[in-house]
């Protein structure tokens, strides 16, 4: 970040938005629906949680233009604060819908169990399939997927579908966010660290995540409010918004960072999800050069913009970024929006194999209103 030493940003954290794996270990972080399937680059719940805490109240109405894996939605609901959710990802509405959704969980776990004893069927034809799992894998997968249509919870069905498909892949398993080709033959695995083979199946990830489904729903149930979800499969650009909104608890993407469509592939191609990936902003395929960055800014600009004329008088919106090549202040600018003020937070972890430190802004952004009197121009 320009201008600003990595002492300098040690003196601004907010403890209370920092937390230590010891302080804040991986069970907490991924508590009930949170960790109803994996997601790469998902907001942590008790950050969502302090934010909406501080800046509205129970029966307020909160947005997210970025939803990703739902985890504002959630923790608004726990709160008793009225969440609408967009994302230009089918992967991430049908996660967000099952999160947020009431559940017959008896009829689930009927359900469950008929697609679980559902015999192995012949998989969607796609060559992307055949490359990355084993054929009996991909039986095991498509024969439990072919009861979903019938089912009474059929996304419920298909997001355990998604979760077990991620397992499947011909993959290390140490390597699961983001393999870069199959694995055919054994290799040393620094997850289990010994020598592994190749899945073969795919049956026991699905037996696995059945089960821890129907548990996770029923722990967000105990929590769970009656304040209104909505979940919107929509480009947050051209998104048609309510008349009023008390704010935005939101982490959009960062730039260059990660693709949100490719991540999950193998749902997009085992559930024949509709794929909009060239609406992602941000996406890591769309690099880092000047005209990408600015592909980047003009689709958040946008996003804000577009948000700004349905925030109530005292609206603010909470934006959760990595800010290190300076863009947000322009963002803001262009958006409408002044940045009343910044919260620092100090990130010791990552996923996966990642390690090491960094830091993310919080962002408290203000519409800029017309001064009293002033002519519009």
């Amino acid at each position: 970040m320009s201008g600003r030493t990595q002492a300098a940003l040690y003196a601004e954290i907010d403890h209370e938005l920092s937390w230590s794996e010891r302080d804040l270990p991986q069970h907490v972080r991924t508590k009930h629906v949170h960790r109803l399937h994996p997601y790469l680059g998902k907001f942590v719940p008790q950050l969502a949680e302090t934010l909406l805490r501080r800046s509205l109240a129970t029966g307020a109405v909160v947005y997210d233009p970025f939803a990703g894996s739902g985890t504002t939605l959630v923790e608004a609901n726990a709160l008793g604060i009225h969440a609408i959710g967009a994302d230009v990802s089918a992967f991430n509405c049908l996660l967000m819908r099952v999160k947020v959704a009431r559940h017959d969980l008896t009829a689930l776990r009927r359900d469950l169990d008929r697609a679980l004893d559902a015999p192995p069927a012949d998989p969607p034809p796609s060559e992307w399939l055949a490359r990355w799992y084993a054929p009996a894998a991909l039986r095991d997968l498509a024969g439990f997927c072919s009861t979903v249509p019938g089912s009474d919870e059929p996304e419920t069905l298909a997001v355990v579908a998604s979760r077990a498909a991620r397992s499947a892949r011909l993959a290390a398993h140490h390597d699961l966010d983001m393999p870069r080709t199959p694995v055919l033959g054994p290799y040393a695995c620094h997850k289990h660290r010994r020598e592994c083979r190749p899945v073969e199946r795919a049956d026991h990830f699905l037996r696995r995540y059945a089960t821890d489904t129907v548990r996770r729903l029923a722990e967000f149930d105990d929590v769970r409010t009656a304040a209104d979800v909505e979940v919107v499969h929509a480009d947050a650009r051209t998104i048609d918004l309510p008349e009023r909104i008390d704010g935005i608890v939101t982490s959009p993407p960062y730039p260059g960072l990660i693709d949100y469509h490719e991540q999950h592939r193998y749902a997009y191609e085992l559930l024949s999800l509709d794929d909009r990936r060239e609406l992602e902003l941000g996406a890591a395929a769309a690099g880092t050069a000047r005209g990408a960055l600015d592909a980047y800014c003009d689709g958040i600009a946008e996003t804000l913009a577009r948000a700004r004329p349905a925030f109530g008088p005292e609206a603010t919106a909470a934006v959760v970024v990595n800010d290190r090549r300076d863009l947000y202040d322009e963002i803001a600018r262009r958006a409408g929006y002044s940045i009343a003020r910044r919260d620092v937070r100090h990130v010791n972890r990552r996923t996966g194999r990642r390690a090491g430190e960094y830091f993310e802004q919080i962002l408290w952004l203000r519409p800029v209103r017309p001064r009293r009197g002033a002519r519009a121009a």
